[in-house]
């Protein structure tokens, strides 16, 4: 495998890593199941002992306002879903996918989704960078080369923890009035 490629898509992960890092430095519960406005989506116990993320086909118009716990949900659906359809059998359907249920176990578990993608791109070469067989299936990034979807992951990081960054100032900033 080509050592500068898949070093690059690595450096570019870890940089979106140390700022969901910085953002969840001390979250806690409370802060993840804050919600921002009157509409929010959030996740929920489902009295079957699951968090289960609020979800509607077709998104409602305006798009409900998120919680952080809703967007570590997200960031744990489409990591799972793009591991599974890259390197698995096959992904779970999005309500086999749920909240852990504290802020705590939610980003152990998105730090366990970091080192498994890490983990399968480390054994890949050149060809199956380039290769698109990985990604047929894959509900986004579909056809395109393994390699665009491994910088699609980092881009999708950075803009999921952004949205966690924000809420979490806002959250800051409501307690303190």
């Amino acid at each position: 495998m080509s050592s500068s490629r898949i070093s690059l898509v690595n450096r570019q992960l870890d940089i979106a890593w140390a700022l969901l890092e910085h953002h969840t430095q001390d979250l806690d519960d409370a802060m993840c199941l804050w919600e921002p406005a009157p509409v929010s989506w959030n996740v929920r116990p489902d009295g079957h002992g699951r968090w289960v993320a609020d979800w509607r086909v077709p998104e409602p118009q305006p798009v409900p306002a998120v919680t952080i716990g809703w967007v570590t949900w997200h960031v744990d659906y489409w990591w799972t879903t793009t591991l599974e359809h890259c390197f698995g059998s096959g992904a779970p359907a999005r309500e086999e996918i749920v909240w852990p249920g504290s802020a705590e176990a939610a980003i152990a578990r998105l730090a366990e989704l970091k080192r498994a993608w890490q983990a399968e791109l480390a054994r890949l070469d050149d060809a199956d960078l380039d290769s698109t067989s990985r990604t047929a299936g894959l509900p986004w990034g579909e056809g395109l080369p393994l390699v665009d979807v491994a910088g699609w992951v980092s881009v999708e990081l950075t803009k999921n923890v952004a949205e966690i960054g924000l809420l979490r100032h806002l959250y800051t900033w409501n307690a303190a009035r």
